[in-house]
């Protein structure tokens, strides 16, 4: 004989998520926000690395030294496939977010996502545009030590490289505020409204 009272539960169920989710059923969305997050904070702190510290030192040497620094620490970083890996995995990671968010309905958390893809798309389209073409320019020249044009290509490079550079550090650090955002209002509960 039961002694549990007619169409009483025998053990307590809970209260029911908002939109009938199970607790732990979005299983993805985190990892991709927390990867998001890890990925743009490295590649904000490599570019503002460069802005107070590798272009400021940089700057004190005499043009011949400054080429040949700068060409070595760029095949240092063209060479890395990690440094490659987590360039393009961060806006990857970002829009898959954005994507799984949107489709579950949560948008108060693929709004800043979209947003941070969007930063970050900048970064990465200013990269290719403006710094790469630099940076070919630079090793172009071979052994600065004997280059006859060492002192125009460095005035040109110094002229745009170090503000671009600005630019997406700046931009890194908008997108990783967007994604905090996002993690932060990935955190609270949903409400009806937000499920649409």
């Amino acid at each position: 004989m039961s002694h549990y009272p007619p169409h009483a539960a025998p053990y307590p169920t809970g209260p029911a998520r908002p939109g009938g989710r199970p607790p732990g059923g979005d299983r993805i969305t985190a990892p991709l926000l927390v990867a998001s997050v890890l990925c743009t904070g490295l590649m904000a702190g490599l570019f503002f690395a460069y802005d107070i510290s590798v272009m400021p030192g940089l700057a004190e040497l005499d043009d011949t030294a400054y080429a040949a620094a700068m060409q070595r620490f760029n095949a240092a970083i063209d060479g890395s496939a990690l440094f490659g890996l987590v360039f393009l995995a961060t806006l990857g990671l970002t829009v898959a977010a954005a994507i799984v968010t949107f489709r579950r309905k949560r948008r108060a958390v693929a709004l800043p996502l979209a947003v941070a893809a969007a930063c970050y798309l900048l970064v990465l389209v200013v990269t290719v545009a403006v710094s790469l073409p630099l940076n070919a320019d630079l090793a172009a020249l071979g052994d600065p030590a004997s280059a006859q044009d060492v002192h125009a290509v460095i005035d040109d490079f110094k002229a745009v490289w170090v503000p671009v550079n600005v630019f997406r550090t700046l931009f890194c650090v908008l997108s990783l505020g967007a994604l905090c955002a996002a993690l932060l209002r990935y955190g609270k509960p949903e409400t009806p409204s937000a499920l649409g």
